[in-house]
């Protein structure tokens, strides 16, 4: 039977960590939210403009096939966590990260990072003493919106809310480069996430970015007005980075956290959009720039969200502290280092919509905590935006519902409540236009079963299997 629970494979030792003598780089790790694949100059955009991420693209490594889930609280969770979102419970946008989880920030923490996050957080509480806020996953400074804001937004500044004033991208950046900039006095090393409310809808970008597309419809002078408020930021930070002479000791990642939504965004060649498992559902932009360390170049290897969890504690050289709880990512050290062009682990994708997520607006939620902490709002009264999953009804969940994909190198087969429904080479067709189920019997057959079989494993997981046994 095919081993659906990959554990956690850390390399030794790092060759490529110790020609350079950076021990323990620093890491930023900047997402946009809902930026669709091709909403970039360097994938040949013909309108967007983002010099700045271009010239990233350039000098770094781009990852053309990178994934992360179809929504947003998912990918999060699979950042944290070297998961997949739904063996974590976090199952659709609003769904809290379970309080038992261990996340990649933790470690790092106790690794010996200072660590920070600044703008969306959408994985749970945003008070300074929830079970599921930044501070309890492990952030010891973070400026945090509930969920996707807006220009002047309201955040929780380590808990205390607040409004900031400005662009939404350059108040976030500004936030972490304060962080940044204090965390270069300490010889620690620090990891600091960026995670944008751009360009999510309702797509309001300042005039003078708006302005920059003037030619352009009014929805898409706003939504590409956003994408150049990102690049901007991005910018600022790459700027940052080399003013303070730590650009050579610290890397740079830059993607999405999931496809775009249509009719704005632009997911190139892919089908489909934002919340479905098309290619341009789950395909997003990706680039890693670590001067003098990562070779510029272009990889077609399939790599996910999932890897990031592995991947950084590699960096840092540190194991995870309970290696019998399945992991799911893989460890891209040997692709940085220009050893490996395959990936010998398939990727499991499930898009569970059984549960919705809760709706609130962020700058709502931030008001009605301040209402809370002045003592005007009781706990019970306080509307967070999430629905905390550890009080999900896991034990009611089906076998197998909904929509589910498995991909296998360039193979990618799609299922429907545990039925296999199209079979595609993305190698050949990347759009996903030729199904070749019935050409392939055996092969969809195959694929059919490790899914089922990953699924089942995902199951247990979902119904809190992993720790209950410890």
């Amino acid at each position: 039977m095919y081993n659906t629970i990959y554990l956690l494979l850390l390399l030794a030792p790092i060759d490529l960590l110790s020609q350079d003598g950076v021990e323990q780089p620093n890491i930023i790790f900047f997402m946009t939210d809902d930026q669709g694949y091709a909403d970039v100059g360097y994938l040949g955009h013909p309108v967007v403009k983002t010099p700045y991420i271009d010239e990233m693209a350039r000098s770094g490594l781009r990852l053309d096939r990178f994934y992360a889930s179809p929504v947003c609280s998912p990918t999060r969770a699979s950042v944290l966590t070297g998961r997949y979102p739904t063996r974590t419970g976090t199952l659709t946008w609003g769904h809290a990260l379970r309080p038992q989880e261990q996340t990649v920030i933790s470690h790092l923490k106790e690794a010996g990072y200072q660590t920070g996050l600044f703008g969306k957080w959408h994985l749970g509480s945003v008070r300074s003493e929830g079970s599921t806020s930044p501070e309890a996953h492990g952030f010891e400074v973070w400026a945090a919106a509930p969920n996707f804001y807006m220009n002047d937004p309201w955040m929780s500044i380590n808990g205390t809310p607040a409004q900031l004033k400005g662009e939404g991208s350059a108040v976030t950046v500004g936030l972490a480069l304060e962080f940044i900039e204090e965390a270069t006095k300490s010889n620690e090393p620090f990891i600091a996430f960026i995670w944008t409310g751009a360009p999510h809808l309702p797509h309001e970008a300042m005039p003078y970015l708006s302005d920059l597309y003037s030619d352009q419809p009014d929805n898409l002078k706003n939504y590409y007005g956003e994408i150049s408020g990102i690049d901007q930021a991005v910018g600022r930070v790459r700027d940052r980075l080399r003013e303070l002479e730590i650009a050579d000791e610290t890397l740079l990642w830059f993607t999405s956290d999931n496809g775009g939504k249509l009719p704005e965004a632009n997911n190139g060649e892919f089908r489909g959009e934002k919340g479905e498992l098309w290619e341009g559902g789950i395909r997003v932009p990706s680039v890693i720039e670590w001067p003098g360390v990562i070779e510029p170049g272009i990889s077609m290897v399939p790599t996910a969200m999932v890897d990031l969890f592995p991947t950084f504690l590699d960096l840092a050289g540190k194991k995870s502290q309970n290696q019998e709880i399945p992991l799911d990512g893989i460890s891209l050290m040997p692709l940085f280092n220009g050893d490996n062009n395959q990936r010998e682990k398939p990727l499991g994708f499930w898009s569970y919509s059984g549960v919705k997520g809760q709706k609130m607006a962020s700058d709502d939620i931030m008001q009605e905590l301040q209402k809370y902490q002045n003592g005007d709002l009781s706990l019970e009264e306080l509307n967070e935006g999430l629905i905390v999953s550890p009080d999900l009804p896991y034990e009611g969940i089906e076998q197998y519902p909904n929509a589910a994909a498995w991909m296998d190198g360039n193979w990618k087969l799609h299922s429907s409540d545990g039925t296999a429904t199209a079979l595609f080479n993305l190698a050949d067709d990347p759009g996903e236009v030729h199904n070749l189920l019935e050409q392939n019997p055996e092969r969809a057959k195959a694929m059919l079963e490790e899914l089922l079989n990953w699924q089942d494993s995902v199951i247990h997981s979902i119904r809190g299997g992993d720790y209950a046994e410890k």
